[in-house]
């Protein structure tokens, strides 16, 4: 499949008008797609925020025509005032773009307990919906608008070819950095389409490319109360196949890498493939463990080859393996190396191998493969070190 990156993050798609503003640490942004086919997933925690709830109602018929987003406020735990507040979101964005209330969906991020600042809100609201627009510049100032501890914003667009020959195209801006777990959907995140799809055929390809991408993206082990993914399709273009699913599947990854570049405090990024795994969901497993161990993160923030606290993630990951069988390598920039084959140690003290993988261990994106020798299977996970700043960013993250 002919795939290439192209600008306009969400509003590479034609039809598709975006927005963003803010005020201090505040935030909104708009994306209005109109009568478009739509899914959604959401948190699996059980303490939902108030705009999820309201999602969920607005997602059940698979139509959407506008997402108002804002940052600097979860509007979580906030009861039926919270509530009230997300409704009233919604209805000065149907007000102000002329779409059904019924069509508009709802997404928060931020501080949790605290009643939403909604003369502010509003005003941004209006702001940025006098500000709607078809272009690059639009689709940036959307996904600036959202940030909350992120460093940069988060966006992409690929345009690709589907097998009757017609381009297609995916665009997607997302935030995340903190409380981030492989559950889904561990962040907020918005992909508009033009390919010809129903609801339950988005819903459908949406989970599997979660599946491989933001549910093997591991920060910190804490999930959000506010985690949601949308996609909606103006099905201008041709009919829904596997080369959608498989730009999608891109599309998705590159947004879990760039959240795990941007976690909060991080100075590092890792990705963990796990290859020859018994079945799928045992190199998920052995994926999902290594990349979330807190003495892995922590040997990648100090650039330590500590292949041990690897090999033993992997095995209380619950993958079924021969811990005789397995392998780890190291690679980055610098290099790559076989730290253990086939259970045989090779980076001992004053050797080559260890000498290398403390120089690959330096570098800012480093990638660890561990082969179980159990079958035929792979997985990929994401993850990010763990550093002194993340503990000083949440430690103050409400004071």
């Amino acid at each position: 499949m002919e795939l290439k990156f192209i600008d306009g993050g969400v509003c590479a798609v034609d039809g598709v008008l975006a927005s963003g503003c803010r005020e201090g640490k505040y935030g909104v942004g708009i994306i209005i797609s109109k009568d478009s086919n739509a899914a959604a997933i959401f948190t699996s925690n059980t303490v939902r925020a108030e705009p999820v709830k309201l999602t969920e109602k607005v997602m059940r018929d698979g139509k959407l025509s506008a997402i108002v987003a804002n940052s600097g406020n979860a509007n979580c735990f906030t009861g039926k005032e919270g509530m009230d507040d997300a409704v009233r979101m919604a209805e000065r964005v149907s007000e102000a773009a002329s779409v059904d209330m019924d069509d508009v969906a709802v997404a928060s991020t931020g501080v949790i307990g605290r009643r939403m600042p909604l003369e502010i809100i509003e005003r941004l609201i209006d702001d940025a919906a006098g500000r709607l627009e078809n272009s690059p510049r639009a689709s940036r100032e959307l996904a600036e608008a959202i940030m909350t501890t992120d460093t940069y914003p988060k966006e992409v667009a690929v345009e690709f070819e589907l097998k009757n020959g017609k381009k297609a195209r995916i665009g997607a801006v997302a935030k995340g950095s903190g409380m981030i777990a492989p559950n889904m959907a561990t962040m907020l995140a918005f992909i508009t389409t033009d390919v010809d799809a129903t609801p339950s055929e988005l819903k459908k390809a949406l989970r599997r490319a979660a599946d491989e991408s933001f549910n093997m993206l591991i920060i910190d082990g804490d999930e959000s109360t506010n985690d949601m993914v949308i996609i909606t399709s103006t099905c201008r273009s041709g009919r829904m196949d596997g080369n959608f699913q498989e730009a999608l599947k891109v599309v998705c990854r590159k947004l879990a890498w760039m959240m795990a570049r941007d976690g909060e405090g991080a100075t590092k990024s890792f990705m963990v493939d796990v290859v020859n795994a018994k079945d799928s969901e045992d190199a998920r497993k052995a994926a999902r463990a290594i990349a979330g161990s807190s003495l892995v993160k922590t040997a990648i923030f100090g650039a330590d080859p500590n292949w041990g606290r690897i090999v033993a993630a992997a095995g209380y990951s619950g993958a079924e393996f021969n811990p005789d069988d397995i392998s780890v390598s190291l690679e980055s920039d610098a290099g790559s190396v076989t730290v253990v084959r086939r259970g045989e140690i090779l980076a001992f003290e004053d050797t080559g191998e260890l000498e290398l993988a403390e120089e690959i261990m330096k570098e800012k994106e480093i990638r660890i493969i561990v082969d179980l020798a159990a079958g035929s299977s792979g997985a990929t996970a994401y993850g990010c070190d763990l550093t002194y700043d993340y503990v000083r960013i949440n430690a103050e993250y409400t004071t």
